[in-house]
């Protein structure tokens, strides 16, 4: 690789953490063949949760913090395990809670943002179109690629943090404009009513392409949370981090020479019918991606005045809850018999220590993980039937 004078010098540098941040930087892009280093506006750290870490994390963590590494740009933190404020609430054992607490001091400590979510475009870090940045959740690596257009490629843990320390990641893959044009097309001949029908696409869109980068013909509109749900499920059941919605997320022309295929009512309902394993959900999670304001306004509005006979999570970000706080929305859920909860979701939080064995979800990735956390079985819905469901009658 090609290193500028201030690359050398950093890799070069008298703190450990930097040099280490460097080393690693170089020998992953040797890996790739990058030719040289991109410099990025901002970094999202995964590998928070102490339930995908554990001790090792925590120690890698903490020795990364004590040798100096400080994040040099705008650097988001992934969800964590728990909702830091009401994890005795939600059945965390206080032996995990100190070990995620102790990965969030040694991220405060390298100066990145306790924002704990993975929907950080949601809650202040929106990168431009054509902007490098060096994300690493998946679901956000989707989104940030396909609908804002910013240029990623879905980093590691290790490598997202030494891009924020050093400010650059090696310009491979997706920074590279010629690896960003579609493999295959998805013609759509249904009629996505909601947005679980997203989730149930891209579900199946991403066992079909795998890695691949399709371009979706049939879909007329979509808001932001059928996107969010989309790229998700993609980035679940495939490895996906870059598609597009003729129309919608761009203007090119559909390809051509390109593997095709269709998804039609068929394919929906055999879908819905993979996503399904369970029944009678003990928990009914929303939020996988973390919800939107508008999001949380819709499950408020259906459980005002009721009572839940299940439990229910609402997980979101912490900024997004501030809103929903003031906007009265957390009280309305709580006052039914829910949750709204933090820095957390059903799929980083040892949901399978707390007693559940089947829970419900109107989240195609979160069905798509569940299953291997303890055998848990899912049930595949729209978030509001879902929550219709568990109103008490």
């Amino acid at each position: 690789m090609h290193l500028t004078k201030e690359e050398e010098r950093l890799l070069e540098s008298d703190t450990p953490a930097v040099r280490k941040a460097m080393e690693l930087l170089v020998e992953l892009g040797d890996i790739y063949g990058a030719e040289e280093m991109v410099e990025i506006e901002s970094a999202q750290a995964s590998g928070i949760s102490y339930k995908s870490i554990g001790d090792p994390g925590v120690e890698f963590l903490e020795g990364f913090a004590e040798e100096g590494a400080e994040v040099s740009v705008t650097a988001f933190a992934n969800p964590a395990g728990m909702d830091f404020e009401k994890y005795e609430e939600m059945g965390v054992s206080e032996e995990f809670a100190e070990k995620q607490r102790r990965i969030r001091d040694a991220l405060q400590e390298m100066g990145v943002t306790l924002s704990f979510t993975c929907t950080p475009y949601l809650a202040g870090n929106l990168p431009h179109r054509g902007q490098h940045v060096a994300w690493a959740e998946s679901s956000a690596v989707s989104f940030v690629n396909s609908v804002v257009g910013a240029k990623t490629n879905r980093e590691g843990g290790p490598s997202a943090l030494s891009a924020a320390i050093t400010g650059r990641t090696p310009k491979h893959g997706l920074h590279l404009e010629e690896n960003r044009q579609p493999t295959h097309r998805i013609d759509v001949d249904v009629e996505l009513d909601d947005q679980s029908d997203f989730a149930a696409l891209g579900s199946w869109a991403g066992r079909i392409v795998e890695d691949g980068k399709p371009y979706f013909t049939g879909i007329d509109a979509a808001t932001t949370d059928e996107l969010k749900a989309l790229g998700a499920a993609m980035a679940a059941s495939g490895a996906v981090a870059l598609h597009f919605v003729e129309g919608v997320t761009t203007d090119m022309e559909p390809p051509e020479h390109v593997d095709s295929a269709t998804f039609g009512a068929g394919e929906r309902k055999a879908e819905y019918a993979e996503l399904n394993d369970g029944e009678d959900p003990e928990l009914v999670v929303i939020g996988c991606p973390h919800c939107s304001p508008e999001e949380i306004a819709d499950v408020a509005e259906a459980v005002e005045g009721e009572t839940l006979e299940s439990d229910l999570w609402v997980c979101t970000s912490g900024a997004v809850k501030t809103w929903a706080d003031r906007n009265g929305h957390t009280e309305t859920i709580e006052a039914a018999g829910g949750q709204v909860l933090a820095d957390t979701c059903n799929v980083v939080s040892p949901i399978e220590e707390m007693g559940y064995e089947t829970s419900a979800t109107d989240s195609a990735k979160a069905a798509n993980y569940l299953p291997g956390f303890g055998d848990q079985q899912v049930v595949f819905d729209d978030k509001l039937s879902l929550v219709e469901e568990v109103i008490e009658r």
